[in-house]
Formats: C-alpha cells, structure tokens, sequence
C-alpha cells in the first residue's frame, strides 16, 4: 500500500503537466471544461505511463520499494501485456464509478471507493499467491526484486 500511494504522489505531477498541456492545447479556461474529454485524456495519459514503465519491469515507485512486474514465466510484460493490465486494473474502481454516475453523493461514492478498495486488496489473500485479481487476469504477477550490484570500474 505504501508503493501505491507513493505512486499516487507521483500521478499528481503527471496530472499537473499533462492537465497544463492539455488546457494550453484546447485554451481551456475552466478546470471544468471539457470534463469528458479532459477524463479521457487523462485515461489514455495514464495508460501510456503505466505501460511504458510496466514494460520495462517498474515505475518509479515500484523501484523504490524493489517491486517489479513480470509475466507468469518471470519475463518482463509486453507493452500490450502492460496496457491489458492497465485496463484490468480499472476494476478497482468500476463499482464506485458506476455509483457515482448512477447518481449517489460524493461522500457515498467515497466511501464505497475506500470499501470496494479494501475488499478488493483482502481479495487478493484469497489467491493462490497472494496477487491481485487483476494481474491473474492479466498475466503477470508482481515479485519482490532488486537489481544486481553495479561492477566498479
């Protein structure tokens, strides 16, 4: 969980500057405008982060916790094996989206994010080994590692 929430960090300032070039590019005034698109947008930035780092074994948060990506096989993922995992982890979220456009507050739809969350991360016990749903679905599974020491010179 600490991995993940230092991503989130990270996702802040690729939301800053990939929410920056989109105002500049559509003259945006209002945070607001475009809403849709500005969501898609962001979906499709997200994407290619995740499956450009996931295709290379980590991100930048997963390096910093010795955490990598692999397929079943131990390999490193594919683009298209890290952008299907991408997708797949939009489960996460699915179920409290989905409350949300159905018209439930934004206190009710958080809550049943932080919920939906939890359950999902306890779901994740229940797999034969310990990986989450979505990585099962995927293909791949994520492995503690760390990278061999540098020769000297």
């Amino acid at each position: 969980m600490a991995c993940w929430l230092y991503e989130g960090i990270l996702m802040f300032g690729l939301v800053f500057i990939a929410d920056y070039l989109f105002d500049t590019l559509s003259q945006s005034r209002h945070a607001l405008a475009h809403r849709g698109l500005r969501m898609g947008y962001l979906f499709v930035v997200f994407g290619i982060y995740f499956g450009w780092f996931w295709s290379r074994g980590q991100t930048l948060a997963q390096k910093t916790w010795n955490i990598r990506v692999v397929d079943v096989n131990g390999q490193r993922i594919s683009q298209g094996r890290a952008v299907l995992r991408y997708a797949l982890s939009w489960l996460w979220f699915l179920p409290p989206l989905a409350a949300y456009s159905l018209g439930l507050g934004l206190v009710t739809t958080l809550t049943l994010l932080v919920l939906w969350i939890a359950l999902w991360a306890l779901a994740s016990k229940l797999h034969p080994q310990q990986q989450f749903w979505h990585d099962q679905l995927a293909g791949t599974r994520l492995i503690h590692w760390r990278a061999p020491p540098r020769q000297p010179r």
